[in-house]
């Protein structure tokens, strides 16, 4: 069975044929959905579609919209992560230094999320781009109880090993379609069977072939298969190790 462990169904970009996206990951074999909060405008979306048996929910605040939040976000998470136990994990939230003027901020927000994962014993969804080493030594300082996703993984095989001995696991998805990630590629390849699972970020991150459409979670079927021939595994070799990684990381059924 697969699961897309990272797609963003709640957005908007998929409003006019949610159904159907989903009647085709399934089609295609994907059976659970993950769907990380990104706003507090978007938790309830987010909450709704939890209401679904094939959708779990993670609650967070991410870097990209540092526009849209508030000081008073963070209490406001705490207190939706405690009328919600069913929620998964904290998340997406993260640091995303293409952005150096909201860096402060960002790594303020961060740091709060980070804090409310550990006294909840919830896994964090990290969303980390160009700051692997700053993360993971942030991660070290701080000893999560219950690990997390480091999501869209696009470092090199030693920023792998360093996340993976933090008791973290690697959100693996389009970029490793492509032919000139040597580098993700070297990673995927040196990573244990229970050190990544496989996710979209749908509608983002559009694979090798699909560039400038809307990615859809039915499209991990496809991840599994490059990753599959990365790792010189069977497809269904990967998709079942994929999915037992998921259901521990995420305490899912």
């Amino acid at each position: 069975m697969l699961i897309d462990a990272h797609c963003h169904l709640d957005f908007p970009d998929f409003d006019a044929d949610r159904e159907a996206v989903i009647a085709r990951a399934r089609a295609a074999g994907v059976q659970h959905f993950v769907v990380p909060g990104t706003t507090r405008a978007r938790w309830p979306r987010v909450l709704a579609l939890d209401e679904r048996d094939d959708v779990s929910a993670c609650l967070g605040l991410h870097p990209y919209f540092m526009d849209a939040h508030c000081d008073a976000d963070i209490a406001a998470l705490a207190r939706s992560l405690d009328d919600n136990p069913q929620v998964v994990a904290v998340g997406e939230c993260g640091i995303d230094a293409r952005f150096p003027e909201t860096l402060e901020a960002q790594w303020k927000l961060f740091d709060a999320q980070l804090r409310l994962a550990r006294t909840r014993r919830l896994p964090v969804v990290i969303h980390c781009v160009q700051t692997n080493d700053k993360v993971a030594k942030r991660l070290r300082q701080l000893a999560l109880p219950a690990g997390g996703l480091i999501h869209a993984f696009a470092g090199s095989p030693e920023q792998a090993r360093a996340f993976l001995d933090l008791g973290f696991v690697l959100g693996l998805g389009g970029a490793v379609t492509f032919d000139r990630a040597r580098r993700l590629h070297r990673a995927v390849q040196s990573l244990p069977d229970d050190g990544f699972v496989l996710e979209t970020d749908s509608p983002d991150m559009p694979l090798a072939g699909h560039q400038g459409q809307r990615n859809e979670p039915a499209r991990v079927a496809e991840v599994c298969q490059a990753l599959a021939a990365l790792r010189h595994q069977a497809v269904e070799e990967v998709a079942a190790n994929a999915d037992a990684v998921t259901r521990r990381l995420f305490r899912l059924a």
